[in-house]
């Protein structure tokens, strides 16, 4: 139900009922300015996208602030990634209420951001903004989102590096010796640096040669689901893997100078110290780059795009192509073959019927 009278001050007083019986108001200098608000506000009950007056004055700052206490359930190092870029969304847009933010506003801040920041950070603070959004809407906040398509900057798009089978190897003999499972984790089975810190040897089963992450540094649980997938690997490499625990009798199988657990951290000091000794490895070249050789010794070896994902662990497909499609091998004999074959069949029949 809505309504419009003048009061007797000249102004006109508009008011109508939520879906929830609760009454608002807004005072209008102008009669049709207040019966197209009200037509508006009308239209948004019936849609279900309806906001009231109140919340829709609730700035992007007050409401990062109360979207981060809900995201706080994450583990720390992602929430510890949202802190960081809300800090740099709040900075600037802030003080804006969230109703007001335009589209124009968005691609004008991705615009500024693009002149202070790397691709990838651009482009990770644009999704930030979007979820922060999204979620909004889902709390009544606001009815649509400014960021889109439209806004949102290129997804960056980047080759990894992937190192030779002698630089591996150098990398390996570079390290002292109570590190160099390091190398064979993630060059050979493609564990990320926080999961090869903390695999102990019970997650390695020598025997049937398959290891198995259960944690990530210190004792988190892992990135996804799927990072819990077994990888098979060679006796070979079971044998390496093992000279640590029978050395030391330790509990992991990447140990300190004294046979002791030790922190991402320090494994990263001594193999930033081990890749200046290699020659051609770039500067940024880092642990987790041995996950990219794994994935070409794989690739290289034919496995086709799911078997690779199972292996390196990735929760979706898609992500494997993404970083790896260009790793494949061009199929460009083999698709003129597949059409030749299917031409000589008309080709055939023709020259029977003649």
């Amino acid at each position: 139900m809505a309504s419009i009278k003048q009061r007797p001050d000249g102004a006109w007083r508009a008011r109508y009922r939520d879906d929830a019986g609760k009454e608002h108001a807004r005072h209008f200098a102008k009669k049709r300015d207040g019966e197209a608000w009200l037509v508006e506000q009308q239209a948004a009950v019936a849609a279900g996208t309806h906001v009231t007056p109140a919340r829709a004055r609730t700035t992007l700052g007050e409401w990062a602030e109360t979207w981060m206490s809900g995201y706080e359930r994450h583990k720390a190092s992602t929430a510890r990634q949202a802190r960081v870029h809300l800090k740099v969304i709040v900075a600037e847009l802030g003080d804006r209420p969230m109703r007001d933010i335009r589209p124009s506003e968005i691609r004008t801040w991705v615009t500024s951001l693009q002149a202070r920041y790397a691709p990838s950070t651009v482009y990770a603070l644009h999704r930030r903004l979007s979820q922060v959004f999204t979620d909004a809407i889902d709390d009544g906040l606001v009815a649509k989102s400014p960021c889109s398509r439209k806004t949102s900057p290129p997804a960056p798009k980047q080759r990894p590096y992937v190192a030779t089978t002698e630089q591996v190897w150098a990398l390996h003999d570079a390290l002292p010796e109570h590190f160099r499972p390091v190398v064979l984790l993630g060059a050979f089975v493609g564990l990320r640096v926080a999961e090869i810190a903390v695999l102990r040897v019970r997650d390695v089963d020598f025997m049937r040669g398959i290891v198995t992450p259960a944690i990530q540094y210190p004792a988190e649980p892992l990135k996804t689901d799927t990072s819990k997938n077994p990888v098979p690997i060679p006796t070979e490499l079971a044998v390496l893997l093992n000279a640590n625990p029978v050395r030391w009798g330790s509990d992991t199988i990447v140990v300190g100078a004294f046979g002791r657990p030790v922190a991402p951290y320090t494994i990263e000091q001594a193999f930033a110290a081990a890749r200046e000794a290699v020659d051609g490895l770039p500067a940024g070249f880092r642990i987790h780059d041995l996950r990219h050789y794994f994935a070409s010794l794989l690739i290289a070896a034919g496995l086709d795009i799911k078997t690779v994902q199972a292996r390196l662990r990735h929760a979706s497909a898609k992500t494997t192509l993404d970083t790896y499609g260009h790793m494949w091998p061009d199929r460009d004999e083999s698709s003129r073959a597949a059409v030749s074959a299917a031409l000589r069949v008309p080709v055939a029949a023709a020259t029977d019927a003649g």
